[in-house]
């Protein structure tokens, strides 16, 4: 029996028990499964006339289902014990003291998705948010959450591991009064923070963040000196820079190896970067960021690194003194000054000069090299005054031990045979 999916075009004033029993009621959910398969809702001294009825998975989707409000709380216990994760994504929570009645009775919840809520009609009280406190990651994207929202969750979420605060329509960050010790990811993207110094502020609230994902922001010139992005991500794994349309020097770049851990990068849609080739462009950061082992979601590995650091070398070797960056001469100190590379010409020839020989004659013939044997002979019936029915060729290469060739077949192209300017062409007669 196929699950039927919740209606997207729901009335207001639905509340989170209604529809988690319309949604997993044996009619509309009649197997158990995935996550929480099997799972047993011990009876409750309230008891509940559904609890029999309702088969419920420990991850509970439950977006764009027009939930206002949470309901009966004895219900929610008797149901949400066992989950530990929670989609309320795209519904019409405003105030998070209803939030907070669903959120308090589901003890074993981590993951929790609040995006798309107008949640930025209410302010979150400390006692409201004291029931989050079980939670490691909290989606807020698109929700307008205040700042003050922000800061009242982090003092009240000792173990929020992962924030996703994405399409809030931030220009600055507001900073903490306390620094948050646990978040190691926070995901800010599609916002417009401009100035370096807002970007600043996220470091000193999250001394221990491992991964910063700054995509479809403004990020203007990385200000820091190199100590002090060094005091302010000491912990920074990862950081992802999409589109940051503010960064238009190669010294910004530069100043991400300041960041003592940073083994990922992500630069993909940068205006700097537009005038260089794609493999001018990889080949450039990598060599610029020594530490680096993953840029744009691909791993560097060892002999790329050599290549690119190599590459960067021969770049610059001809630029004036004032304009070749410092890492060219750690690099110079590393390999040496290399020499440029020999431009070789690999296209295929299209002609060569030949020497054709038929009997005591010998005479030098250009040829196209894009014929074939066939359209040869017929070049060659006015040099040796022969009919190409009658013309047997050989070509020798002056270079090949195993001497003449015979060229007999009519449809092979003269360029398989690899000839070159000065090779021999030998005419007979089959009828000698």
């Amino acid at each position: 029996m196929e699950v039927q999916e919740e209606n997207m075009d729901q009335p207001s004033g639905r509340s989170f028990m209604q529809v988690l029993c319309e949604k997993y009621s044996p009619e509309n959910f009649p197997y158990r499964r995935g996550p929480g398969m099997g799972v047993h809702v011990p009876a409750t001294p309230q008891g509940s006339p559904m609890k029999d009825r309702l088969n419920l998975p420990s991850i509970l989707v439950l977006n764009s289902c027009g939930i206002t409000c949470a309901g009966e709380e004895n219900e929610i216990a008797a149901f949400c014990a066992h989950v530990s994760e929670l989609d309320l994504s795209d519904n019409k929570l405003e105030d998070w003291h209803e939030v907070s009645k669903i959120v308090s009775n589901v003890p074993h919840l981590e993951f929790l998705n609040l995006s798309s809520n107008p949640l930025n009609l209410s302010v979150l009280e400390r006692r409201c948010a004291g029931s989050f406190s079980g939670v490691r990651k909290l989606v807020l994207n698109n929700s307008k959450t205040s700042w003050e929202t922000v800061h009242t969750i982090l003092q009240e979420l000792p173990d929020l591991e992962e924030l996703f605060l994405c399409l809030n329509d931030y220009e600055t960050v507001s900073c903490s009064p306390v620094c948050c010790q646990s978040l190691k990811l926070l995901h800010i993207t599609d916002n417009n923070l401009r100035d370096w110094t807002e970007i600043r502020k996220l470091g000193i609230m999250f001394p221990l963040l491992d991964t910063l994902i700054l995509a479809n922001n403004h990020v203007m010139t990385i200000e820091d000196s190199e100590d002090s992005l060094a005091r302010l991500f000491p912990n920074l794994r990862s950081i992802n820079l999409h589109k940051s349309a503010g960064l238009h020097c190669w010294e910004d770049i530069d100043k991400l190896s300041s960041f003592p851990k940073l083994e990922e990068v992500k630069l993909l849609g940068i205006p700097l970067l537009q005038p260089y080739t794609t493999e001018e462009r990889r080949k450039l950061v990598i060599a610029r960021l020594p530490s680096v082992i993953k840029l744009n979601g691909s791993v560097v590995a060892d002999g790329e690194r050599e290549d690119s650091e190599r590459f960067f070398i021969r770049y610059y070797l001809n630029f004036p003194q004032e304009e070749i960056p410092f890492r060219y001469h750690e690099l110079v100190t590393k390999y040496g000054k290399l020499e440029p590379l020999a431009v070789v010409d690999l296209r295929p020839r299209s002609s060569a000069k030949v020497e054709v020989h038929f009997k005591e004659q010998v005479e030098e013939v250009s040829i196209r090299l894009d014929q074939t044997v066939a359209e040869l002979k017929k070049q060659l019936k006015t040099v040796v005054q022969l009919s190409t029915s009658n013309m047997l060729l050989y070509y020798f290469d002056h270079e090949a031990p195993f001497g003449p060739e015979e060229m007999k077949y009519n449809s092979r192209a003269l360029h398989s045979y690899g000839i070159r300017d000065g090779d021999k062409i030998y005419v007979e007669s089959k009828t000698k």
